[in-house]
């Protein structure tokens, strides 16, 4: 079984495909992503790249964490499992939306 590696550091102009050849010349991937936000569609500059094998995960970190990639130190690690998160409101808290004022 795989593993997933978080990467970070990653330049806002570096492709998923750059990222899936880049991690190639350490084994078999299983999947690239590159996080982007949701409304702007820009890359957040971290990702996860999900090797086919342990030894190949292995690999990727050790030669891959604090080398330059598109121009920036990328930090290559284990990724851990994503915790749960309060969720979010959309920044008006519990209150509701608008009104609420007298004339």
């Amino acid at each position: 079984m795989g593993k997933k590696l978080y990467v970070g550091g990653l330049s806002y102009n570096t492709t998923e495909t750059g990222l899936e050849n880049l991690f190639a010349q350490a084994g078999t991937i299983d999947s690239v992503r590159i996080i982007t936000d949701r409304e702007t569609g820009r890359a957040k500059g971290f990702g996860f790249v999900e090797m086919s094998s342990d030894d190949g995960a292995t690999r990727a970190i050790s030669m891959f964490n604090g080398t330059d990639f598109d121009g920036r130190t990328i930090t290559v690690n284990e990724a851990r499992p994503q915790t749960d998160r309060p969720q979010r409101s959309g920044g008006y808290g519990n209150r509701g939306g608008g009104g609420g004022g007298r004339y």
